[in-house]
């Protein structure tokens, strides 16, 4: 007990008898139970320098992902439209609904990109609706509540 630090600081901090190791220094020698091979056996494409195979690698038969057919296409020109909902245009000050307009209640975050109302909700007032996609559902709602849709 008197070999114990009584009292713990920064300048007699020591780590538990038994948690750290020396570490391991391979290829020194045949004394040092590491040496000579390191540990890689005998030749061989893992005992080479950066002999590991990719992920893919099946030993030399032809890897799963050639053997699958390729199929199918992204067309890289899709342009998808910034949704609306009827019920958000409850934002806007006016009546006409525009990419402009739009853009500027905050509705959309591209004013180059298309913009498309849907239906969810109702139409609030009589709104004019130009320059934006407007779904089926969504133009049968705005001309029930007096307002158009012009193309």
């Amino acid at each position: 007990m008197a070999d114990e630090i009584k009292h713990l600081s920064l300048s007699n901090l020591r780590p538990a008898a038994g948690s750290t190791q020396s570490r391991m220094r391979i290829g020194r020698g045949v004394g040092s139970g590491i040496g000579k091979t390191s540990g890689k056996g005998h030749k061989g494409h893992k005992a080479r320098t950066g002999g590991a195979t990719n992920p893919g690698f099946e030993g030399g038969q032809m890897p799963l992902y050639r053997r699958l057919p390729k199929r199918g296409f992204t067309n890289p020109f899709k342009v998808s439209a910034q949704p609306v909902n009827l019920r958000k245009l409850k934002k806007l000050a006016g009546q006409d609904v525009t990419p402009e307009t739009l853009f500027a209640a905050g509705l959309i975050s591209k004013q180059d990109v298309p913009a498309k109302l849907l239906a969810a909700g109702d139409a609030d007032r009589a709104y004019t609706v130009r320059g934006v996609q407007v779904s089926a559902s969504a133009k049968t709602k705005i001309e029930a509540a007096g307002g158009r849709v012009e193309a």
